[in-house]
């Protein structure tokens, strides 16, 4: 089943349950922090966005797990390999960051004198800013970044936990955000040109469950001249009403239903380095993926234990949109990830 929200209303009803659980293609459900009744240390709220071309990716996230705030900084060179990512904890954020309601509205912006990240949003465009004075070594970083805001749609999700009916998932991904601008780091600056690198959010607000395991694909570029690309993920909540898996293609979105990362084993691991496939039950997006990077993290302090694998590479197979035109992509740049997080 893919339900298709239609009609905008409040998130959340009186009780902080959701009032409809599905997808839509904006996001027209009404977020308030106050309504939520899932319980004060519970409420998850980030911005993610990530921006790649073929060669390099910069990613940042300001993020709001209410007992604890996390702000990161990632850089990847696709062309070596190599990655690096510095993060920032602090402790009983509780909703201080004024996330705002919407992801097509206000600023988010978080740091000390050591640092700083900085989404803001104007009438046509985003714009991120971002430096720190010990990235790696000792080394500085920082960077400026404009995406734009293109007329187009994206996926928004909108799931239910069954054990619990005050936590739920509200999450948009929007995808081919066209990127401009630079970042500069150990003696390198790494151009970003609106012509060939892209960016995407991840727009999450949010009362979750404490023990989840989760998979999150994407990629953004471009398919014979025309921008496409594609969110797929599963793996927590009730997604009896409707997957987040989708396409897009010239800004509009297509709807797929299940979609499953088939993740090769090796002596009863997974082994994220060797290729990956996809498949889908409708045959509309079947792909081969070989990764470049596997951006790993493990924290384990007791009661706040994450494993995460966010693996970067290239995809080539074939989608089929909801016309059935088939776009054949090959050696498409864009990510695959595995996390398990107790939080």
């Amino acid at each position: 089943m893919q339900h298709e929200i239609t009609t905008r209303h409040p998130l959340l009803d009186e009780q902080g349950r959701l009032i409809e659980a599905g997808y839509t293609k904006g996001l027209l459900m009404d977020y308030d922090r106050k309504a939520i009744k899932g319980g004060a240390l519970r409420i998850k709220e980030w911005d993610y966005y990530l921006i790649a071309n073929n060669d390099y990716a910069v990613a940042l996230t300001i993020d709001d797990n209410s007992y604890m705030g996390l702000d990161g900084i990632s850089l990847l060179d696709f062309r070596r390999p190599w990655e690096h990512t510095n993060n920032v904890m602090s402790f009983l954020t509780l909703g201080k960051r004024h996330f705002p309601a919407s992801s097509s509205n206000g600023d988010v912006c978080s740091g000390t004198k050591k640092y700083g990240i900085s989404f803001k949003h104007n009438a046509d465009h985003r714009l991120l800013s971002f430096h720190m004075d010990n990235f790696m070594d000792g080394k500085p970083i920082r960077g400026e970044i404009r995406l734009e805001n293109p007329q187009q749609e994206s996926m928004v999700i909108v799931t239910p936990f069954a054990e619990k009916e005050t936590a739920f998932y509200y999450n948009q991904k929007i995808n081919c955000l066209p990127a401009s601008g630079s970042v500069e780091f150990d003696g390198q600056t790494y151009i970003f040109d609106k012509e060939n690198s892209f960016g995407v959010l991840d727009w999450g607000r949010g009362v979750w469950t404490y023990d989840n395991v989760w998979y999150w694909g994407s990629a953004s570029g471009l398919a014979d001249g025309v921008p496409f690309g594609f969110n797929i993920g599963y793996g927590f909540g009730d997604t009896s009403a409707a997957s987040e898996n989708m396409l897009f293609y010239g800004g509009k979105a297509h709807k797929l239903s299940q979609v499953t990362f088939n993740i090769p084993m090796k002596d009863g691991m997974e082994d994220y380095m060797s290729p990956w496939t996809f498949t889908s039950d409708d045959g509309r997006f079947e792909m081969d993926f070989v990764p470049i990077i596997d951006r790993a993290a493990c924290t384990d302090v007791k009661l706040i234990c994450s494993d995460q694998h966010q693996v970067f590479g290239r995809f080539t197979g074939k989608a089929v949109l909801d016309d059935g035109k088939e776009i054949y992509i090959k050696d498409f740049l864009g990510f695959a990830e595995k996390v398990h997080n107790k939080w």
